[in-house]
C-alpha cells in the first residue's frame, strides 16, 4: 500500500450482540462491523489485527488493534468518525500512528482478564449479559488460594479447549487472583498469552472449589496431570472481559 500509515485503535465493545470478534460468514462480529466502518471513513479495504480474538459473548475493555492505510486522515478525526459510525456496543477509546513494524497481536506481552460473578440473593435482569450469577454460598478464601498456584509458567493443557491448535501449551501467567466488593467477585488474570476458552475453564475450577466440590490444593494437581477432563466445565462467556494489553 504505498504512503501506508500503521493506526493503532483501543476498543472496548459489549459482546453480547456478536458472534465474537473474528470475522464469520453470515454472524455479526465486531471484527466485521469495524472493518465495514473503517473502510467507509478511509475509502479502501482495510484489514485490521487484534491483539487476540473474543469468542462469542465475551466483553472488552481494552481491546487492541492496527490496521494499515494510505488515507491521510488525521488520527484525531478518525477517533470522531469511527465514534459517530460505530454501533453503541462498540466505542473506540484511542487512535494513534504507531510504527510499520507495529502488530496488535504478534507483539503483545500480556493480556489481562476479569472475570464477574454476582452473587447477589436476586438476580438482577440488567446483569445478566455482564456477570455470571451464582446464588450457592461461595468460599472466596478457597478461591484466592486455589488462584495463586496459577501463578508462573505451566503447561495449561488441563484449561485448553478442545478445537485448539498451538505450538505450544506452555503460558507464564504473571498475576492470578480473586477479590470480592460487594456481591461481585472478580477474578482477575495477567499473563503472556492464553489458550482457547482458558480463562474460562479456569473459572469453571474455581466455582467448583468455591462450592467446596474440590479442595484448593486440587487445582496443582489439575496442572500436573495436564489433561482437559480434570479440570471444571467451561464458564458461560458474559461474565469475561478484556481488560488490556501490554506490549
Amino acid at each position: 500500500m504505498p504512503d501506508s500509515r500503521n493506526i493503532k485503535i483501543i476498543l472496548s465493545y459489549d459482546g453480547a450482540g456478536f458472534m465474537g470478534w473474528q470475522v464469520q460468514p453470515g454472524v455479526r462480529t465486531v471484527q466485521e462491523t469495524l472493518e465495514d466502518v473503517l473502510e467507509k471513513i478511509l475509502g479502501h479495504k482495510a484489514r485490521t489485527h487484534a491483539s487476540g480474538r473474543t469468542d462469542t459473548g465475551v466483553h472488552a475493555l481494552g481491546q487492541v488493534v492496527n490496521v494499515h492505510t494510505s488515507s491521510s486522515i488525521p488520527t484525531y478525526g478518525l477517533l470522531r468518525a469511527l465514534n459517530s459510525k460505530l454501533p453503541n456496543e462498540i466505542a473506540v477509546i484511542s487512535v494513534e500512528e504507531v510504527s510499520p513494524a507495529f502488530h496488535a497481536r504478534f507483539m503483545a506481552r500480556s493480556k489481562k482478564y476479569v472475570y464477574i460473578i454476582d452473587t447477589s440473593a436476586v438476580s438482577s435482569p440488567f446483569l445478566s449479559r455482564y456477570a455470571l450469577q451464582v446464588k450457592e454460598p461461595l468460599d472466596i478464601e478457597a478461591m484466592q488460594r486455589a488462584a495463586s498456584y496459577l501463578r508462573g509458567e505451566y503447561d495449561f493443557s488441563s484449561f485448553m479447549g478442545a478445537g485448539s491448535s498451538v505450538k505450544t501449551t506452555q503460558r507464564t501467567i504473571l498475576a492470578s487472583e480473586v477479590f470480592s466488593h460487594g456481591h461481585k467477585l472478580f477474578f482477575y488474570i495477567q499473563g503472556s498469552g492464553f489458550l482457547r476458552h482458558m480463562v474460562r475453564n479456569i473459572v469453571g475450577t474455581l466455582l467448583l472449589i468455591g462450592k467446596g466440590t474440590l479442595v484448593p490444593e486440587e487445582m496443582k494437581q489439575i496442572l500436573a496431570k495436564k489433561d482437559r477432563s480434570c479440570a471444571g466445565p467451561t464458564a458461560p462467556p458474559q461474565g469475561l472481559y478484556l481488560v488490556g494489553v501490554e506490549y
